[in-house]
């Protein structure tokens, strides 16, 4: 016969849930930071409200509720909740689940497939999805942190609607915390700075910041209140969220690239430090002033292109974190140096014409002539050797002889550049002189 006696678990209690868990949001209305997307008049809200769901990609970074709002969409929705890690599911994982939502389908119940980190799946794998998704077996969630124009095929793309999550600013994040304090009623043993400090500690990731008040509250009872530099030694400092070879990295080269065009020297630091922290090459940011110093300053400034490759000539003979100091000396001078693309457009605008004109030869006169037969034909005749000239400039023409005189290169009143263009609005006036006389005088 069998016992009667009630089943214990068989290692004792089950042990105690981590705080972000506790925490989980129960409804829609609880998710924090997400408004653009969650309230009544934005979109998931309207579809929760028709109970109407399309296929979507989540695209957020780590902690900021992609995993929950999925979660709470199915149940919103009545749809059965079917999570998958895409770092850890294969194509038999796939197949299980889409069966599974097959009979479902048949008899009228809907599935809200959650595949997690959704970019790590392959082409192969991600093409699997299509067929499932265009008949309504499954409303597929996909959440991730890289930009889904990158990691996403477009067949997949064209099927959902891409909804980009926040980063929990500090109001998020301080609800959050009071929530804890809440829930385990007891507060974080921190001063106001401290408290202030944890926040931004989070980097905007609302697990991490859970994970790191539960590490405060299991402090000893009377502990704190802890300053900033207590705070520090209890808590191991978060690694900056960087990817040196996805979007973040993009992300910031531009906003330093764009701050220093901007010519804010403290802002272009900013962005310096924030990839170097991020563990960035510095050699990468070394090669990218160079590209500048040519691309954005030009000969408004020449001495620019000395300095970048000054820098990087030192942190090559240094390394970090010495070297690094020349790359901000460097980024410095090239913000608060005087910009001009004069040059950049005028290769892109000679780059244009010489394709549209071929294979035009240059005018006899300065051609190179280095054989007898050459010179018989006329090549290098009557070429004016400018330093031998008056003035130093012959006015010679050295464009095609079938083509007419082209602009390319027009300077700004920036730096140098102010004193080149005077004297080619000079040399300008003498062309004209020279091939039509002095002003007044008849042809």
């Amino acid at each position: 016969m069998g016992s009667t006696e009630p089943v214990l678990p068989l290692f004792g209690d089950e042990p105690p849930r981590p705080l972000a868990d506790r925490l989980r949001p129960r409804t829609l209305g609880e998710v924090v930071g997400q408004q653009h997307l969650l309230a009544p008049d934005a979109p998931l809200g309207r579809m929760v409200a028709r109970r109407k769901l399309v296929s979507t990609i989540l695209w957020g970074p780590p902690g900021c509720g992609k995993t929950t709002i999925a979660r709470l969409l199915a149940e919103a929705t009545d749809l059965v909740f079917e999570p998958l890690s895409a770092t850890f599911s294969g194509v038999a994982d796939l197949r299980k689940i889409f069966q599974a939502a097959q009979h479902r389908h048949e008899v009228g119940q809907g599935t809200l497939l959650f595949v997690d980190e959704i970019h790590r799946f392959n082409r192969a794998q991600q093409d699997s999805f299509l067929p499932y998704v265009e008949d309504g077996t499954i409303v597929l969630v996909g959440a991730t942190t890289e930009n889904p124009s990158f990691e996403l095929n477009g067949a997949l793309l064209s099927r959902c609607q891409v909804f980009v999550l926040n980063r929990l600013d500090t109001a998020a994040l301080e609800t959050l915390l009071a929530r804890a304090e809440s829930d385990t009623g007891r507060l974080v043993p921190l001063d106001a700075d401290a408290r202030g400090s944890l926040i931004a500690m989070a980097d905007g990731d609302g697990r991490y910041l859970l994970n790191m008040v539960e590490q405060l509250q299991s402090l000893p009872e009377g502990t704190g209140p802890l300053d900033t530099t207590g705070l520090a030694e209890q808590i191991q400092k978060r690694a900056p969220l960087y990817d040196k070879s996805q979007e973040g990295h993009y992300n910031l080269i531009s906003a330093l690239h764009k701050a220093m065009r901007g010519s804010d020297p403290d802002a272009s630091l900013y962005w310096l430090a924030r990839m170097l922290d991020g563990g960035e090459d510095p050699l990468f940011i070394a090669r990218r002033i160079v590209r500048f110093a040519s691309e954005d300053v030009g000969i408004a400034d020449p001495e620019a292109i000395h300095q970048a490759l000054a820098a990087w000539n030192v942190y090559e003979r240094l390394g970090s974190p010495e070297g690094e100091l020349a790359i901000a000396q460097a980024v410095v001078y090239l913000a608060t140096a005087p910009k001009s693309i004069a040059v950049y457009r005028g290769l892109g605008a000679a780059m244009q014409s010489a394709r549209q004109t071929g294979s035009l030869m240059p005018p006899l006169h300065i051609r190179n002539a280095p054989t007898r037969l050459m010179k018989n034909l006329g090549y290098g005749a009557d070429y004016q050797y400018d330093p031998d000239t008056e003035d130093g400039f012959s006015g010679a023409d050295y464009f095609p002889d079938d083509m007419d005189r082209e602009i390319y290169y027009h300077p700004t009143a920036n730096g140098n550049e102010a004193e080149i263009g005077r004297r080619l609005r000079h040399w300008a006036a003498l062309r004209a002189e020279r091939r039509h006389g002095p002003p007044g005088e008849d042809d």
